[in-house]
């Protein structure tokens, strides 16, 4: 865990703040982004929904310049293993749709017949790169949850939760996320070098958190677009979680997209998606 191609954004000042099942995004409107200053990375703490008088000291993340990519839709292969061993394989497309000054993000994946997951994420480019306004998500045999990253109230809000977060900036949903890093990639790749780290707030469908992903290194990979030189990053969650384990392998030669993604459950099981073609801006 997400087509008409869109003239490539230029690199920007940023602050920087998975799936066996899956989103539907429902309309919104695109809110204009607030000019707010930039602090050190700390985790911001749960807020009690509507009592604004007791939110914390907002914190937003570190600054990075950022390029984000090409409008693209990209097709990948499919694998879900469980714990019987015996691998499902299926379909899952990520769309990335972006003018410059916003964004549309809308992915979907599936075994079988059976879709596992969809998702959308929406919202704007602005000085912290990508910035989600809403985010969609839609799992097998699960209502739909929404998370709304709100400019005027300046709070993260969660449709499955009373569960609320200070918003100053930076802050990525579970699909942003990935987006986000190829910004980043393609508007200063000196930050990608093995053991380099990223932390960044990830808001998911009840609650979020502070995200350290790892930079692993450079791996040579075999996708349907034949060898690709990639840079596999990893977001390992703390200690006791059961929450998902997230590596992405991006591209820098196709603009920096995901060309893999695996998902692991605390369980074992695991969703692996493999760019078998792509279309758009950079692919002709």
């Amino acid at each position: 865990t997400p087509a008409t191609p869109a003239d490539q954004a230029p690199a920007v000042e940023t602050v920087a703040a998975q799936t066996d099942a899956g989103m539907e995004a429902p309309g919104t409107s695109i809110e204009p982004a607030a000019e707010l200053p930039a602090t050190e990375t700390q985790t911001p703490q749960p807020i009690a929904t509507g009592n604004t008088s007791d939110m914390p000291q907002e914190q937003a993340g570190v600054h990075y310049k950022v390029s984000p990519p090409p409008s693209v839709e990209l097709k990948y292969d499919v694998k879900k293993v469980s714990g019987d061993g015996n691998p499902l394989h299926g379909y899952g497309t990520i769309s990335w749709h972006s003018n410059g000054t916003s964004y549309v993000i809308h992915g979907d994946a599936g075994v079988l017949f059976i879709t596992a997951l969809t998702f959308t994420s929406e919202g704007t480019i602005d000085e912290f790169g990508v910035a989600p306004v809403i985010y969609s998500e839609k799992r097998f045999r699960k209502s739909a949850t929404n998370t709304h990253f709100h400019r005027q109230r300046n709070t993260i809000s969660f449709s499955a939760s009373e569960t609320s977060y200070p918003r100053k900036g930076g802050e990525q949903d579970r699909a942003s996320i990935i987006w986000q890093l190829s910004s980043i990639g393609r508007g200063d790749s000196e930050k990608f070098m093995p053991d380099a780290a990223f932390d960044i707030f990830v808001a998911g469908v009840r609650d979020g958190e502070i995200w350290r992903i790892h930079v692993i290194g450079q791996e040579d990979i075999e996708t349907g677009l034949g060898k690709t030189a990639t840079w596999h990053v990893v977001r390992a969650p703390k200690p006791g979680s059961y929450d998902q384990k997230l590596d992405i392998w991006l591209t820098p030669q196709h603009e920096w997209y995901p060309a893999r993604l695996r998902y692991t459950e605390t369980n074992g099981d695991t969703l692996d998606m493999l760019l078998s073609d792509m279309r758009g801006t950079s692919a002709r």
